[in-house]
């Protein structure tokens, strides 16, 4: 689930959908915002999967986690320096 296996596709891995997500995250964003970044991002690459929202959300648990993301002002997530 967080890394690659057999059942999940590297793309699908949650530390992939975070890097994505992270690579977004050049300024403050809103999840629903961020939502649409990364599904636009992700319908341009070849051979992608299609990304659910509730793996999205998973893969933002796992940055907040680790402490890559953090919460800002009006509820926007930026990356944590």
């Amino acid at each position: 689930m967080i890394l690659p296996t057999k059942g999940i596709a590297p793309d699908r891995a949650l530390l992939t959908v975070g890097a994505q997500i992270i690579s977004e995250l050049d300024e403050p964003s809103t999840v629903s915002g961020l939502w649409h970044l990364v599904r636009v991002k992700r319908a341009q690459e070849e051979n992608s999967t299609p990304l659910t929202f509730d793996w999205f959300v998973l893969a933002l648990d796992l940055l907040f986690a680790v402490g890559a993301i953090r919460t800002g002002p009006a509820n926007t997530l930026r990356r944590a320096s």
